[in-house]
């Protein structure tokens, strides 16, 4: 009968292949990470407090209140505005923005619709998504800048209901411009008419 020579096998060093594994888990991570580092970073919303009720969708108008700074130094170049109205209780208080293509930068457009009525939220835009190579001329924004906003969201109203109101308020500005003409006219008239009664002036 053969007998067939074992050859033993010498076994791994103790903790050997706990080195072995750790050098295999970070060669990974470190390639991950430079993976992750090559690709660009997309529009990031992060949300401070959470709205509620539906997202935004194409046609609405957003109420903001809103700072925009550049992300590498956190300086401020835009802040939202109340805009003064006539008439309360037909708009509320922020700027409006229509969700509609092209209307604001990419990014804004993008992840304004990813936020909730009540909500603040932190709006990371890079700058191929912002204004790119090209900002407005002008504007403190150097070409490349990525964007970061602070936003809080006051109110989404529908198109509908948008342009509803606007025609009440331009009813009300009409109607206040309207009351303003006559008061002026009246006052001219009387100034015009001399004495009361149609009597000449004292001197005439």
């Amino acid at each position: 009968m053969t007998e067939i020579t074992r050859v033993p096998i010498k076994p791994v060093a103790k903790g050997s292949l706990t080195k072995l594994w750790i050098g295999v888990v970070l060669a990974i991570a470190v390639g991950a990470g430079l993976a992750w580092a090559a690709v660009p970073r997309g529009v990031d919303v992060d949300t401070q407090i959470a709205g509620t009720g539906p997202m935004p969708k194409a046609g609405d108008v957003v109420f903001l209140k809103y700072k925009g700074k550049l992300a590498a130094d956190g300086s401020v170049f835009d802040e939202s505005r109340d805009i003064p109205l006539p008439v309360e209780g037909i708009f509320p208080e922020g700027t409006p923005f229509p969700i509609e293509e092209g209307a604001t930068i990419p990014g804004f457009f993008e992840g304004l619709q990813q936020m909730q009525k009540g909500g603040k939220y932190t709006l990371f835009i890079p700058a191929d998504k912002a204004y790119g190579a090209e900002p407005p001329q002008g504007a403190p924004i150097p070409p490349n800048a990525d964007l970061e906003f602070e936003i809080e969201v006051i109110e989404i109203m529908s198109q509908q209901t948008f342009e509803r109101n606007l025609g009440i308020l331009q009813q009300a500005m009409q109607s206040q411009m309207g009351q303003s003409q006559m008061g002026q006219s009246q006052m001219g008239q009387s100034q015009m008419g001399g004495a009361p009664g149609g009597a000449p002036a004292p001197g005439q």
